[in-house]
């Protein structure tokens, strides 16, 4: 659920559209082609292909097993042959980590065709702020009120002051391309994402903490909260490829 920020009001040197200060991703379903049968149309390709589906509801436990031997030992082609296409919106720097995914297709909002709005990241009130530890072993603990102030604080008035500087060079005719040199990775931006079920899983794997995680991953909480949705319809579309995915240990095959 979206977190009401509370939030100060625009001063009268604010140039443009009052902010938005927002504390929520978004993963979007828009188009898929996805089921389980699709696993197993690529796995019996050189006997029965075409039977998968109704083999999937005449004998599932036959079928499910399959689907848990090309996870478990990791036959993964089979797994390729579905797709998702996801609308994601969230800030920057989110994106940034998102496409170091390279199985991905992505197409990202332009900021060089179309005049950027003001929508900002703010971490809500139960965003850990406090990070110990050394690399590979971080630990993230909540942080005082006076951290969250200083977060609140800071995040309004440096957004604030790019925006402004933005709507100036737009204004005395700068190209957008190089006015939204000055905006801050809090800013939002929307993106297609497309990918199959292998690539899906691989992007979970490393992009969720999880106790029956194999190799545990300590990801970045704004990624996270994308990944987590993205799970949730590849559990609806693909359940027992979702269930083998975490009976072994979250492995991409």
């Amino acid at each position: 659920m979206t977190e009401v920020l509370d939030v100060e009001p625009a001063t009268e040197a604010a140039t443009g559209p009052e902010p938005q200060w927002r504390s929520d991703v978004s993963a979007e379903l828009v188009k898929s082609s996805a089921a389980d049968s699709d696993v197993l149309f690529a796995a019996r390709v050189s006997t029965a292909g075409e039977q998968s589906i109704a083999a999937l509801h005449e004998d599932p436990q036959r079928s499910a097993g399959l689907i848990r031997y090309l996870m478990r030992d990791r036959h993964g082609s089979p797994f390729e042959h579905n797709s998702f296409t996801f609308l994601v919106r969230a800030p920057i720097f989110v994106f940034r980590e998102f496409m170091r995914h390279r199985t991905f297709s992505y197409n990202e909002e332009s900021g060089r065709y179309r005049e950027l709005q003001p929508v900002f990241y703010l971490p809500g009130s139960d965003r850990r702020l406090v990070q110990e530890g050394k690399p590979g072993q971080y630990v993230f603990r909540p942080g005082t009120a006076q951290q969250h102030e200083l977060v609140r604080a800071a995040t309004q008035e440096a957004c604030r002051t790019a925006y402004a500087a933005y709507q100036r060079m737009l204004a005395a005719g700068v190209a957008r391309e190089v006015a939204r040199g000055v905006l801050p990775v809090a800013t939002y931006s929307s993106m297609y994402a497309t990918c199959n079920a292998r690539s899906l899983m691989h992007f979970l794997s490393l992009r969720t903490c999880r106790e029956d995680s194999r190799f545990p991953s300590y990801p970045q909480r704004e990624i996270e909260m994308v990944a987590e949705q993205m799970e949730a319809h590849f559990a609806r579309l693909m359940p027992i490829t979702h269930g083998a995915f975490n009976a072994c240990g979250r492995v991409s095959p």
